[in-house]
């Protein structure tokens, strides 16, 4: 099946009320939209769609886990995803225009000619936004053994270095008399 097709649903063939629907992601998915900040992604998303007769109600629940990069030591992280997501689909006329005036990213207008609805590139919005935006290692595993130790006295080193250089205190220091002339 092709990566389009996988994540389109034919809504009009359904009737009102509720629908769910399993998608399963992984490294194939993510091909098609170039080079991530992750790796070895696996993500499950649970979607339920709540047809009406002129709107939907999409609510995306993302799971499942992708390797990061710690921003501070360097290390490889095992990430847990999970989060949700709520779309609002609105079916009318204008959908172009309407779209383009929108104000509210949750919601999304489509033509009433319409009869498919793709999902995949919510779904990987979904995903990436399910990912920190800083990913860090837990303060209790800092300089434990997932932490990469010779980055982490590094960065210790340069702090210290930065404590000691007065250069940088000195642009600020001809600003202290203007403190005593407010009172």
């Amino acid at each position: 099946m092709n990566h389009r097709r996988a994540f389109e649903i034919a809504f009009v063939g359904l009737k009102p009320g509720i629908h769910s629907f399993d998608y399963q992601v992984d490294y194939k998915f993510f091909a098609h939209y170039g080079e991530q900040d992750f790796s070895n992604c696996t993500a499950d998303i649970k979607l339920q769609l709540e047809k009406n007769n002129s709107f939907m109600l999409l609510k995306f629940d993302v799971g499942g886990a992708a390797d990061v990069n710690c921003d501070r030591c360097g290390n490889n992280l095992h990430l847990q995803l999970w989060d949700e997501f709520k779309m609002t689909v609105k079916i009318v006329d204008e959908p172009e225009i309407m779209n383009e005036q929108e104000e509210d990213p949750d919601v999304f207008y489509i033509s009433k000619g319409e009869s498919h609805l793709y999902v995949g590139d919510w779904i990987y919005e979904f995903i990436n936004l399910s990912i920190p935006m800083q990913k860090m290692c837990s303060e209790d595993e800092i300089g434990g053994p997932q932490c990469n130790l010779e980055v982490l006295e590094k960065l210790r080193k340069m702090e210290e270095e930065a404590k000691k250089d007065t250069t940088t205190g000195t642009v600020w220091k001809g600003l202290e008399k203007f403190k005593d002339l407010e009172g």
